[in-house]
């Protein structure tokens, strides 16, 4: 069964550059020229589409607000295209739940690479579930439960998350952590890993205080 990815961009020959390139992958392509068009084909297609490239800059629906639709009820893995480097915008984008950025113009090449990543760190792997402490982590569904109640997560919130539980007891840098949840040169600021990290212990509710700031280090998870 092939994957399917969701183009949506404004600009025809931006559709037709990346549908060139992920065809070459074998990816099957869909594409939408704005948010509207965008929200519709997804919620006729949502169980068969397996990742996202979006635009920020569109007309009738701007790829924000198409993020915040989606997010709602799905955590397919979405990568936004902007033409803005803005530290902020950025931030933003994670906040509402943004799995990876690329800023305009792109290499192709780097893109398919981006997104071949992005696929196989979502794609299903050994049934593994694991319990921390009263939060319990699904590798197969990719899924986090806290005290048997789902926890919804993005996908780099999961990841991250993940990370930490993998290195229980250890402090974790920032640098060491871009480098392992990011896992390509990450050029931001590493405000996004505190901001990630908020809303994940948000999200844990009384068991978000496993994850201990180290000052002046980074994080550490640790159940005590």
């Amino acid at each position: 069964m092939n994957t399917t990815i969701l183009v949506v961009d404004d600009e025809q020959r931006i559709r037709k550059l990346l549908k060139d390139f992920l065809a070459k992958k074998d990816y099957e392509v869909i594409e939408a020229k704005d948010g509207e068009e965008a929200l519709e084909i997804f919620e006729e297609r949502k169980d068969t589409i397996d990742l996202i490239l979006l635009d920020v800059m569109m007309p009738k629906l701007d790829g924000w607000s198409v993020l915040r639709q989606i997010r709602q009820n799905s955590k397919v893995p979405i990568i936004m295209l902007t033409a803005r480097g803005e530290e902020q915008d950025e931030l933003f984008g994670f906040e509402l739940g943004v799995d990876e950025y690329i800023s305009k113009p792109f290499s192709p090449k780097i893109l398919v690479a981006r997104v071949e990543a992005i696929l196989k760190r979502t794609s299903k792997s050994q049934n593994k579930i694991s319990d921390y402490g009263g939060i319990e982590i699904d590798e197969e569904g990719r899924s986090v439960k806290v005290d048997g109640k789902v926890v919804e997560m993005s996908l780099r919130e999961y990841e991250l998350l993940k990370y930490m539980v993998d290195n229980i007891g250890i402090a974790l840098s920032r640098d060491k952590i871009l480098n392992n949840v990011w896992n390509y040169d990450y050029y931001g600021d590493s405000r996004t890993i505190d901001s990630h990290v908020k809303k994940i212990r948000h999200k844990l509710g009384k068991k978000g205080k496993y994850i201990k700031t180290m000052r002046g280090i980074g994080y550490k998870f640790e159940i005590k």
